[in-house]
């Protein structure tokens, strides 16, 4: 009869070769294993000192090199090692993926297929204890700033950059300091500054991939501006007003959507609001998207954007959108997605630009920086380190259609 427990399967179905004990290196690679867990309460596994002793325990057992104790110890020490891992791929409170390939997965099976696989044991168990260099960096400064165990301020942040990649090609944008910054490698190769949401109307965290560029986009005005500034001002100077801005009344959100006659439409209600109509404005340098928008699947409509409004740039404070992210540069964010410069053809709006290849996009909130080697923390204006569940009810809030974020 097949083992039920997923560890023992995984042994089952590999004839019970060994992960641990296949020689000298390996058995070094156990111990490491075992100082591993010993300090991952600063990772905030609790169980993590208990595994621990189970391991020596059982590595101490395993110098009889009786066939069926070695097989016993080898059970403890892999399903130690998926239940730390395992913790180690928990996805943060309130995560939206875009793409279910991006969540983090924990299968046994897959944990131990991807141990086992590597050519150097210790150095595999030490690549994915440290999760990616943001996680291994908070960490590390918070080990050396004198912390053993995860305060809630820490566990917060280290949940927040355990989803983060560890290689390749890819982008973060950190809601806590206001910055996008841009990896090669897993290295940063830049970074600027940009406008993310306010407390009231935060940035949620999103994992997903960036596949196109929209160059000269519409911007679809927000209902609350509509009855705030448009609508009163086309109800006393109808198109008048709505020609020079580049406002125009749509039919509906399709993009199929008909332009309506200024004269044909409600503005005193519109203006009470008892009514609510699409009004988009076309491109040009008035356009609050700006020259280009980076849009990437999330079901929340949150995107990039470039905008004409520079003097937000100069703010020590940038969280002042209603969620979508407002970049210090487009142009250049749109020429390393690209490798070129992003150019429109002539006025033609939304012209949508594929980028040679998806570039996977990470929006995080991550009040915790390592300083000089310590730990320190910026300032939670989300308040999400003291109170995870306005982090997880960050992923269900959806900004007013059109709104400029």
């Amino acid at each position: 009869m097949a083992p039920t427990d997923l560890v023992e399967a995984y042994y089952s179905n590999h004839g019970g070769a060994p992960i641990w004990f296949r020689d000298v290196a390996t058995r070094a690679a156990a111990s490491r294993m075992s100082a591993i867990l010993k300090r991952s309460t600063i990772d905030g596994f609790a169980f993590g000192p208990q595994l621990a002793m189970q391991v020596d325990a059982a590595i101490a057992q395993s110098s009889s090199g009786d066939p069926a104790t070695m097989k016993a110890v080898e059970l403890v020490l892999s399903k130690a090692w998926v239940a730390y891992i395992q913790h180690l791929r928990t996805p943060p409170k309130g995560m939206i993926y875009g793409y279910d390939l991006l969540r983090p997965h924990a299968r046994p099976d897959q944990i131990l297929l991807t141990t086992a696989a590597a050519p150097n044991l210790a150095q595999q168990i030490e690549r994915m204890a440290d999760v990616n260099p943001t996680y291994r960096n908070i960490r590390d400064a918070a080990i050396a700033s004198g912390q053993t165990v995860a305060d809630a301020r820490l566990l917060a942040n280290l949940e927040r950059a355990r989803v983060l990649p560890a290689t390749g090609r890819f982008i973060i944008v950190d809601s806590a300091t206001s910055r996008l910054t841009m990896y090669e490698n897993g290295q940063p190769v830049d970074s600027m500054k940009v406008v993310v949401g306010t407390p009231e109307t935060p940035t949620p965290m999103i994992a997903s991939v960036i596949h196109y560029l929209t160059l000269n986009p519409y911007w679809n005005v927000p209902p609350n501006l509509i009855r705030k500034t448009v609508a009163p001002a086309a109800l006393k100077q109808g198109a008048a007003y709505l020609k020079p801005r580049g406002y125009e009344v749509m039919s509906d959100w399709t993009r199929e959507a008909a332009v309506i006659p200024a004269s044909q439409v409600d503005w005193k209600a519109l203006a009470s609001g008892e009514k609510q109509m699409r009004i988009r404005q076309q491109p040009g340098p008035g356009n609050s998207m700006g020259k280009m928008k980076v849009p990437f699947p999330s079901g929340v409509d949150i995107y990039l954007h470039d905008t004409p409004a520079r003097e937000h740039f100069a703010k020590s404070v940038r969280q002042l959108s209603n969620g979508c992210i407002r970049l210090e540069d487009a142009r250049r964010l749109g020429r390393w997605l690209m490798g070129s410069d992003p150019a429109a053809r002539g006025a033609e709006p939304e012209q949508f630009v594929q980028i040679p290849q998806g570039v996977p996009i990470y929006l995080t909130y991550l009040t915790a920086q390592p300083e000089a080697g310590k730990l320190a923390y910026v300032n939670d204006i989300y308040g999400w380190d003291t109170q995870p569940e306005r982090q997880a009810a960050a992923a269900a809030y959806t900004p007013p259609a059109g709104a400029l974020r």
